[in-house]
This record gives structure tokens, C-alpha cells and sequence, in this order.
């Protein structure tokens, strides 16, 4: 099980904007927005989205196409909708995003934690691009199984249920998710003791 877990930085908004609901109505899927704004936004961002800025335009994004599709979405599976469609979201815009990035020759960069002194903020930027760079190299099916689980500490059983899938498939694609990410840090780290040694 991998040590880092990325969180998500203070300065991302609590809750979706754009989603109303009242007191006197309760809209199920303004609620499953509400309820899940924070794990849909680790999720888009743990599926490569970045920088933070654009999770939050990739989370409006899961939200805008939620409330065109609401009639189409089966009564009490709200939460696996967003998931799946933060799933479809994330990979457009990783596909925009390097499109964008090999016509500017420019790379994605986070803004300064200023919570944390130079030393804080060195280590967990490090830690956080070790962590998105495994995660990269990995399948997607089997990343989003391999998050949920050990990132998100969601049972196979509630992975089963969200993505619609048999136990079992659920178990394998975790344990190819567990063997790529060992095989992929073991990589970054020889290559890192490579280098030092130079």
C-alpha cells in the first residue's frame, strides 16, 4: 500500500458551484453533488487532472453534464453517474491538456503551498509527482480501481456497486493495480538512485 497520499489543497472550493437546492426540496442529485464534491475532485485529480485549477473547472464540468443528462440517470445511482462521467471528464481533459502542452512546449504547474515552510512543500511536491507519475503509468481501468481502493479506502464490494462491475473483476484489476504500481515505483525509485549516484 503505497505511504503518500496527496490531499486536497485548502484553497478548492467546499462544495460545487452552480448546484442549488432548497430546505423544503431535496434535489437527489444536488445532494449527491454536495455529498461527493471532495471525492470527486481527488479522483479527477488522482486520474491525472491537473493543475488544481483545472480539477475545479473539470469537477463543474462532471456537474454541468450531470444536470443535461438528470433524467436519464437511474433514481438512487447519482454517485456512480458523477463517478463514471468524472472518469470520461478526466480523460478528455488529459487528452486536451497534452495536446495544449506539446503545441505551447509549456508544462502544468501548481501553485505555491504557502502553509508549509520550504522544506514542507519540497517534500510533498515530491512525493505528489512520484505519486502521479506511478499512477500515469498505469492502466486506466486499473488505476481507478487501484484508487478507489487504496486512496479512497473503498471496500471491493462499494467499488463493485459504483462501477457496476462482478467482485471478481473488481479483485483482479486491484491486483494488477498493486503489481504495476510496485513495478513502476521500484522503476522511478532506480532510476532517482541512478541519477544521485552520477
Amino acid at each position: 500500500m503505497p505511504a503518500a497520499h496527496p490531499t486536497q489543497p485548502a484553497s478548492s472550493p467546499a462544495e460545487p458551484a452552480g448546484v442549488a437546492w432548497t430546505e423544503s426540496q431535496v434535489d437527489p442529485l444536488a445532494e449527491a453533488a454536495r455529498r461527493d464534491f471532495q471525492f470527486l475532485w481527488r479522483t479527477l485529480r488522482r486520474l491525472g487532472v491537473e493543475p488544481d485549477a483545472a480539477v475545479d473547472d473539470a469537477v463543474q464540468q462532471v456537474f454541468e453534464i450531470a444536470a443535461r443528462k438528470r433524467a436519464r440517470i437511474e433514481p438512487g445511482r447519482e454517485r456512480a453517474f458523477l463517478f463514471k462521467t468524472a472518469v470520461l471528464v478526466a480523460a478528455d481533459t488529459r487528452r486536451a491538456q497534452r495536446s495544449s502542452r506539446a503545441r505551447t512546449g509549456t508544462a502544468a504547474r501548481e501553485p505555491a503551498d504557502i502553509s508549509a515552510d520550504p522544506e514542507q512543500r519540497a517534500t510533498a511536491t515530491q512525493h505528489r509527482a512520484l505519486l502521479d507519475r506511478v499512477l500515469s503509468a498505469m492502466a486506466l481501468e486499473t488505476r481507478t480501481v487501484f484508487v478507489l481502493f487504496e486512496l479512497e479506502e473503498m471496500s471491493c464490494a462499494e467499488i463493485a456497486a459504483l462501477l457496476s462491475l462482478p467482485p471478481g473483476t473488481v479483485s483482479s484489476r486491484l491486483r494488477r493495480g498493486r503489481e504495476q504500481f510496485q513495478v513502476e515505483a521500484r522503476r522511478l525509485r532506480a532510476r532517482a538512485d541512478f541519477r544521485g549516484g552520477v
